[in-house]
């Protein structure tokens, strides 16, 4: 019990430390839904994994383009606006990306941005997301469930239906 709930207000933590600025739009299948003001009222999921790896998936108003990013503490070795050559996998169809290097409130991680509508379909469509660093060397496994059901209610928020 003492670890559950140690677990939990890390997982809160982690979240609030990069949701301060974000606008709560509700809560479906394990994810958050939320607007970013920074990012022109861009609508997003966010959810909390065990490793307290944060994962967001949404759409940059301003650029027009849609991104996954991912943040984790103990990644302290990326760099503020470095590319870093990424593959990634949606149930073993590969893709190469560059991932751009962010530091959100202290706590590094990556962005990867994309302007194909569809790809946001695929990766709702797939059960789920293995990254790989440039050596092929698995970063993390991120577990999709629930991931289309939480873009529907994102799509929602973007046509300002939330």
């Amino acid at each position: 019990m003492t670890r559950l709930l140690a677990l939990t207000f890390a997982a809160l933590t982690a979240t609030s430390a990069l949701a301060q600025d974000l606008i709560d739009k509700g809560f479906v299948e394990g994810w958050n839904i939320m607007m970013d003001p920074a990012l022109g009222n861009g609508c997003l999921i966010q959810t909390v994994y065990q490793d307290l790896s944060v994962v967001r998936l949404g759409y940059d108003a301003l650029g027009n383009r849609g991104y996954f990013a991912v943040y984790n503490k103990g990644w302290g070795d990326i760099k503020q606006g470095e590319s870093y050559p990424i593959r990634f996998d949606l149930d073993g169809k590969s893709y190469d990306a560059t991932a751009i290097g962010f530091n959100e409130r202290g706590v590094p991680g990556a962005t990867v941005f994309f302007t194909d509508r569809s790809f946001v379909n695929a990766i709702a469509q797939n059960k789920t997301m293995t990254v790989y660093n440039p050596a092929g060397e698995v970063v993390m496994a991120i577990d999709l469930k629930g991931t289309a059901k939480a873009l529907d209610y994102a799509r929602d928020c973007q046509n300002k239906k939330l």
